[in-house]
Order: C-alpha cells, then structure tokens, then sequence
C-alpha cells in the first residue's frame, strides 16, 4: 500500500471524526468516502498569455493597472517565486498537460507535435475526470503533441462556451480553464499610435534603449494588460453569479512571460518570472498556504509543479510519471532546491539554453553559444520595439547593455536576480560566486540526467534516430545505448568550455561513430575559433559526415579559420542538393553574416519562393535584389 492510499485513509478517519455535529459520526468507510468526494473544492484555473510578474500591478509592475488582479490577491496568497519551465506557449503547454517537462518527452521545440507514448503518459484531465470532476477549458490547447487530439482530454471545449462549469452535472464538482488571450503578443504588433497608457510615462527594462517605438510598444501592451485584467474580472463575476464563489479555488497564473524582446521565449526573469494567485475559500481554510488572505507566499514554484497539485487538491490519481512537487494543500510535499527553465527552436530559430534557478540566483548554460540571443524572428519583428532595437544597435548607437542581445554569447552566465532582476551584470567569474556556481553546475548535471534531456542531440538529429527505431523521443533518449547523455553532457561541457588543450579531444571525437559526439566535437573546434588551425585537415574530412549538422558546423568553421572555398562549396552543395535540415542551415548562413551573402544571392536567383522568413531577412540586410 502506497503512502498516498495512507494519508487518504487518514484523512478520511480525521473527516469522519469532525462530521459529528453534522450527524455524521459513525459513517463507514464507503460513507466517508462519499462525504469527502462531496466536499471535494471546485477549480477555476484562469491564465493569461505572454506577461510576466512586470506588468502586474500587485507584483509592483510600473506601466500599467490591474484592478482585479490585484483584489484577488488581496482575497487570496500572492506567489513570489513562480516560474515558467518553457517561457513560449507550446513547450509550456505541452508540460502543463502532461505534468512532465517537455524536454523529458521531447515535445520542448516549438509545433514540432513530436508523438509520446500516450498509453504510459496520461493528461491530468483524464485523471480529473476519472475522479468525478466535470472538466473544462476556454479554449487553449497547443500542447505539441502528436497521436492525440488535444481537445480529446476535456468534457467540454468550446468557444462558444467560455465558462464551461454551466455544462456540468447538478452538483459534479468541475475544474475549468478559462484562458485570455487578450494578453497575447499578437496584442503589441502593428502601430502604437493613440494608446490609452501614455509612452511618456513607461519604464523600460534597463537593456532596452530608450527609443519612440520601444516606448511605443510598452504603451501597447500596457493597454492590452488591462484589457486582460478585464476579462479576469469577468470570469470572477460569473463564478459569484452562480453562486459558486465560496466553493471555487481559483488560480489565476500567466503562461510564461513576455512581450518585448528578450522576454517571451528566453529565460532570463521578464521570460520565466510569473505572478501566481490563489484564493481559496474559508471552508477550505485548511488547505491555505499561509496564516490569512492577503498574504504573500515564497515558496518556490515551478509551472510542472501545477498539474500535479491540481490532482491533488482534487483527491485525483497522481501517477508516477509526474515530475513536479506539490506546493499547496494537505498533500503539500517538500520545497524543492531549485527551479529548471529550457530554450529550444522558437519558429524558425535554433537555440538550446539550460537555466537552473533558486529564490535569488540563476546560472545559464548556452549550447548554442555562438548564435546571438537577438536572432530575428520573424513574428518578434512585428513588434515595433523589435526593428527599433535593431536598427539602433546596427547603427552603432548601443552600448554594452543593451547591444548585448544581438552578439554571440558566453558559455554560462550567473545571475543575481534579486539586485538584476533585468539580467544585465554576468557575475559568472566573481570569485565570490564561484562555489554557488559550482554547486548549480553539478545541479544541473543532475537534474538533466534524472529527466532524460532529449536536448543534448540537434533537433533534427534526435527526431532521425527516434525514427530510425520506431521509437518516440521518450522511448529513445531513455535507452542508454542509443542517447548516452552522461557522454553527451561531457561532449557538450568540453566543447563550452573553449580550452585549446581539448583540441585533441575535438579532432579524436570527429571520428566516433556516434554522430551526436562527433557533432560536439565540431562545436568544440568552432568555439576554439582561430586555435582550431591545427584541425583543418579534420575538419575538411568531415564535410563528408553522414550527418549534415556536423558538415554544416564544420563548413562553416572552415570558413572562420579562412578556408572560405572549401566551406562556401560544401554549403552550396547543401543548398543545391537539399538537405533535411534547411530550417538548421539557414540559421548558419544568417550566423555567417557576411560571408554568407554570396551563397545567399545565388540561390535566392535560383529559387525565388525561398526568400521567405531567415532568407528574406538576410537579403533585407545585405542589400540582396530580390526576384519580381
């Protein structure tokens, strides 16, 4: 018998003993059992699109008034140290239906609908449902996964029906989502003229510079902020209309942050820092995080955490597989050490970021160092503030702060996020820090090893291997003969680690036959940059890899140590050949910048459909005739 059927059963004796003065005493099992399944709260789970803990008035956010917002916490506990896993809508999604971290499924790459084995996996409102619940969601899925209709977890998803509890049983307690979209970076796009917040009066994140279309785009949103509050509001007054707003917890969270760049899809606060309130009734005063309403609560939470509190608060199955921790009510479970947050592709960029957290410090670890953070995107760029940037940095006028965004990047950054919550100052060579770095470092390793991180491996290569064995991504990376991912945090760390003396490691590794270590071992000579001369012959050889994303690597370190020929050439044999991973070679040729432009120019001549999206920017750039 398992130690949740324990604390069951015990609850159980505690609720019969209490029902006394409600003529109760004396029930059996069977009765108890019932008089707790009645007893059983409701869930409302309201979530909003794109904002983080900064445009939350209650949270001190500066720009903008979030009136119900702030009254619920006021009835309810204001979270302080809620984070997001995934920091973009899909990887977040695909986490919070599953109760497991994307990258432990491999569905972490943006619309990739990657399949995992749903008769081991199951959605958390399956399990609601199994436990009586009526359940309900207005209207976001986007949960990345393959094999299985997202719709086909709830009793009632439908447009036409935002507050889907009207749809349930007399008196079948019901968990509904109702999520706003009001908030969604679509909400920024187009022009800013003739906003309600004034862009006068915005305050900017210390890495943006202080220009009229950044100010512009804080001023819209700001509006779109309060238009979100809105909708919360309506969503609280339609639970006290049906007279259900002392038998509702209700849970209100954002799913993940946003929306000026450098915020929605990376990791630093404004990108993972989320408000999280809960208000929970009086009758369920047992269940409260904290001494009274209106409290704040530190208790660090993570958004994998949710699904399985939610089963929880439910008396639901919480099965093996959830990877989160309890953070609220009679099953409540132990403070975890730290929180884990992951970048992969967004759309059509490449990246792969690993960044470990507690209360006050966060570490990064960039897999993709040499691509810059700023890397164009083509619906970030409908953002005024997002070509503002630009433009302003491309005309030399930014500084070390805010034109870090559009340089390649470090290795590892270390951030103090109490005194920097805009991430700015990379404390990752103060000595005073060196021991805590150490510690997160180890910590990381750790954690990624303990969830199967399907990232170690390009995108493209991993999805090639899991098909090559009928496998799904979660099946593969959890065969240590075909994804040994202690070899390949290894493979990765040397390679990160930039150190000449590695160069022989580097050179030996481009003939393994695991391509996914000889693709580190090309990483490695690439971040040597200049010291990897001694390498060209290997690195030469290896343009004819099996696999394309060591070719690609390797071509393109060949043409930064000025065997321009030779790499150009084999990168054009690339695009006139085709190739399985164009989306990964076109992010190259971008990175190139100008060496590029050349091959650019030719095969835009020749294919002119293609000027779409990386390609187009590109040509934009490097001013690249494009065909009528």
């Amino acid at each position: 018998m398992t130690e949740r059927t324990h604390l069951s059963r015990r609850q159980l004796l505690k609720i019969g003993s209490m029902a006394a003065g409600c003529g109760v005493l004396g029930l059996g099992l069977g009765q108890a059992q019932a008089a707790d399944k009645k007893n059983r709260p409701n869930i409302l789970w309201l979530t909003s699109e794109d904002n983080s803990i900064f445009w939350v008035s209650c949270y001190g956010g500066p720009n903008c008034k979030t009136p119900n917002l702030d009254k619920l916490a006021a009835e309810g506990f204001r979270y302080t140290h809620c984070f997001s896993n995934g920091a973009v809508c899909a990887p977040t999604r695909s986490t919070w239906i599953t109760g497991m971290y994307a990258i432990s499924n491999g569905t972490q790459p943006m619309r990739s609908r990657n399949e995992i084995p749903h008769d081991r996996i199951k959605y958390y409102p399956d399990l609601l449902r199994q436990a009586g619940y009526h359940t309900s969601n207005w209207t976001k899925t986007d949960y990345n996964i393959g094999g299985r209709p997202d719709r086909a977890c709830w009793d009632v998803l439908d447009q036409k029906k935002r507050f889907g509890w009207r749809e349930r049983r007399p008196d079948q307690r019901f968990f509904a989502v109702v999520n706003t979209t009001s908030s969604h970076e679509s909400r920024a796009h187009g022009s800013t003229e003739n906003t309600r917040n004034d862009p006068g009066r915005m305050t900017l994140h210390s890495y943006h510079p202080d220009l009229p279309g950044i100010r512009g785009s804080y001023a819209k949103y700001a509006d779109a902020m309060e238009k979100m509050d809105s909708d919360i509001g309506e969503s609280l007054a339609a639970l006290k209309a049906d007279g259900l707003h002392e038998d509702t917890i209700v849970i209100y969270c954002s799913d993940h942050g946003g929306v000026m760049p450098r915020s929605k899809r990376f990791l630093y606060s404004s990108g993972t820092h989320c408000p999280l309130i809960v208000r929970i009734p009086e009758k369920y005063k047992h269940l409260w995080p904290a001494e009274k309403p209106g409290m704040t609560v530190d208790r660090l939470v993570s958004f994998v955490d949710m699904p399985k509190t939610w089963l929880s608060l439910a008396g639901a199955e919480v099965p093996d597989t959830f990877q989160g921790t309890i953070f609220l009510g009679q099953g409540t479970e132990p403070e975890p050490q730290y929180h884990l947050s992951f970048r992969e592709r967004a759309d059509e960029r490449c990246d792969c970021v690993r960044m470990i957290r507690d209360k006050r410090y966060a570490y990064y670890k960039n897999y993709m160092p040499y691509a810059p953070a700023g890397q164009y995107l083509e619906y970030l760029w409908q953002i005024q503030a997002a070509p503002a940037w630009e433009q302003h940095h491309r005309e030399g006028k930014t500084n070390e702060i805010t034109g870090r965004f559009f340089r390649p990047r470090v290795s590892e950054e270390f951030y103090d996020t109490v005194a920097d919550f805009d991430n700015v100052q990379n404390l990752i060579e103060a000595p005073q820090h060196q021991e805590r770095i150490a510690r997160m470092r180890q910590a990381l390793r750790k954690r990624q090893l303990e969830l199967y991180d399907s990232g170690l491996l390009p995108e493209t290569m991993r999805a090639r291997r899991a098909r090559a064995h009928n496998l799904t991504i979660y099946e593969m990376v959890r065969d240590p003969k075909l994804y040994p991912l202690a070899s390949y945090l290894d493979a990765a760390d040397r390679a990160l680690a930039r150190r000449a003396d590695d160069l022989p490691a580097f050179v030996k590794g481009l003939s393994d036959p695991d391509d996914g270590l000889r693709y580190w071992a090309v990483v490695g000579l690439h971040l040597l940059e200049n010291r990897a001369a001694p390498a060209v012959a290997t690195l030469e050889k290896a343009l004819a890899d099996e696999a394309d994303e060591v070719k690609i690597m390797a071509a393109w370190t060949l043409v930064k140590l000025g065997r321009k020929e030779t790499g150009l050439a084999c990168l054009r044999r690339l695009l006139k050949e085709g190739t399985t991973i164009e989306r990964e070679l076109f992010n190259v040729l971008d990175w190139m910048e100008e060496d590029a432009v050349p091959l650019v120019r030719e095969y835009l001549a020749a294919h002119p459909k293609k000027a779409t999206n990386i390609l187009a920017k590109i040509a934009q750039d490097h001013g690249i005739d494009l065909p009528r």
